[in-house]
């Protein structure tokens, strides 16, 4: 120490043990006077190299302009603190932290400073903060990932595999689905010559061989897949013959099982180039997507098993109309108009699909088959100009209620597909309702097109009804008509006073491009 003579023996004693490092140093010059030992260590000099030298040659460039006002803060009497990255004689990047006051020293004021090396501290709070860092992208992501997969409805394997990428790098992954004591492959991730050579078949030998692999529902980790470890052994001879693909140019390798309560519904493969790469925290991160993705098969499967049966009622429902139209000229008007306000009690929607059976009454059997027929073939409702569609429907609505349906088209011009649809129905169930409810001598429609869009308009002469904010009883296809004109942007406005018949009026205008 330099000139340490010339401190009182008590502080002498302080500033020689402390295990800090302490320095004086000149508020004019920035240069240490005093130092101990502990602070000369800490920048790798001796004492007396130390001593001499400015603040600047020790501070790094990057903390310098935080010394700016230190002279300042010292004169004024203030406590200076501040963390700072120092250099050593070795180059060496550390973390300081600073507590300097004003200090009395060979009869001039002076500034005495504590030096503490806090750099294992810093590193800890860098290491915690990007830790913490790193969980809340993998909430936030898992939060992302359960937001898609729950979105998704259809199937879609190669999806599930990008999500599960997004927490876990791998070099190569496969979705399996299990069918009786079959793995399937759904979707492969890797190399072109992987994915090339799926689809891939794992035959499960026995029940065994099952029991191993889902392991009570827990992931599998082999850390050297070319080892002598049990499970090592075990996925070698597993995948065999044309699955051998599956452990080409990989060490290491995770199985995670895929399960809904009580059934085991596939797993993922997951196989990385180094050895030992996935840790415990991999396979929680996996199991909570796996446990995710099950779901999604399930909902997928689901609403494969909803598709197939609806497709499959309205095959049946269609040939049901079909079969009818042909034989329903065999029955009166009377037994239909007795039988038919026992089935809307019952089941409105039967109620609805019979009375477009009957369709096939005298004249209106031929705009019966050609409804049943556009019915068969969507794209008809598509294709067709609304008018002629609207017209369809009139000669049907006619033909079984012996109600005239006058239909005007003014103008013409092409709607978007859905839109056509949804006016083509609100129209028939304004008409079903026509003929159900109202009574009517006379039904008037018309279509107006416009720069805008179109107008739609159904009359009828029937009885009408008292207007209340709740749809009169038995009226429930009113609902219907207003949830369909909501979906497609179009302003439904139905119109009714008893004795004075209905008017059902849509407007629907076209949405501009920006």
């Amino acid at each position: 120490m330099s000139a340490i003579s010339d401190i009182d023996q008590p502080y002498l004693e302080i500033i020689k043990t402390a295990s800090d490092g302490v320095v004086i140093t000149d508020l004019k010059t920035s240069r240490v006077l005093v130092t101990n030992p502990a602070a000369a260590e800490m920048h790798g000099y001796t004492p007396d190299d130390f001593c001499g030298k400015q603040i600047r040659e020790f501070i790094h460039a990057k903390s310098r302009p935080y010394f700016a006002d230190y002279p300042q803060v010292i004169q004024r009497g203030d406590l200076f603190e501040m963390l700072a990255q120092h250099i050593r004689e070795d180059q060496s990047i550390f973390d300081v932290e600073w507590r300097a006051v004003a200090f009395k020293y060979l009869g001039r004021t002076c500034a005495l400073a504590l030096l503490r090396d806090v750099s294992k501290r810093i590193t800890a709070e860098h290491q915690l903060q990007r830790r913490v860092g790193l969980r809340v992208h993998e909430q936030s992501t898992l939060l992302e990932i359960s937001q898609t997969l729950a979105s998704t409805l259809e199937l879609q394997p190669q999806l599930i595999l990008d999500q599960l990428g997004m927490l876990i790098k791998y070099t190569h992954a496969v979705l399996f689905t299990l069918e009786d004591t079959t793995l399937v492959a759904l979707a492969v991730r890797g190399s072109d010559r992987l994915e090339s050579s799926a689809p891939f078949r794992v035959h499960l030998n026995g029940k065994n061989t099952l029991e191993t692999l889902f392991n009570g529902r827990q992931p599998i980790r082999i850390a050297d897949l070319w080892g002598t470890e049990i499970s090592a052994i075990f996925l070698r001879k597993l995948l065999k013959n044309d699955c051998t693909t599956l452990l080409e140019g990989v060490l290491s390798w995770m199985w995670v099982p895929l399960a809904v309560k009580n059934r085991i519904i596939g797993g993922f493969g997951i196989a990385h180039k180094n050895r030992n790469y996935f840790t415990r925290h991999h396979a929680d991160l996996a199991m909570t997507i796996a446990n995710q993705a099950a779901v999604t098969l399930v909902n997928a499967e689901l609403y494969e098993h909803a598709q197939a049966l609806a497709a499959s009622q309205e095959r049946q429902r269609l040939a049901q109309n079909l079969h009818d139209a042909v034989n329903q000229s065999l029955f009166s008007a009377g037994l239909i108009a007795e039988v038919l306000p026992r089935l809307w009690e019952r089941e409105p929607e039967a109620a609805r699909r019979s009375l477009e059976d009957l369709r096939h009454l005298t004249r209106g059997a031929m705009a019966e088959m050609r409804a049943l027929l556009a019915e068969l073939r969507p794209t008809t409702l598509t294709d067709t100009e609304l008018g002629e569609l609207l017209r369809l429907l009139a000669n049907a609505f006619t033909g079984r209620t012996n109600i005239p349906a006058d239909v005007v088209v003014d103008g013409e011009g092409d709607l978007p597909a859905d839109t056509q649809v949804a006016l083509y129905r609100i129209c028939q169930e304004a008409l079903n309702n026509t003929a159900k409810h109202a009574r009517a001598g006379k039904v008037e429609i018309n279509l107006q097109h416009t720069p805008k869009g179109v107008a739609l308009l159904i009359h009828d002469n029937g009885c009408g009804f008292m207007q209340t904010k709740m749809a009169p009883s038995g009226h429930y296809g009113l609902g219907m008509m207003q949830e369909r004109a909501k979906t497609i942007g179009a302003k439904l406005m139905i119109t009714s006073q008893p004795g004075k018949g209905t008017d059902v009026i849509i407007h629907w205008e076209k949405q501009e491009v920006l």
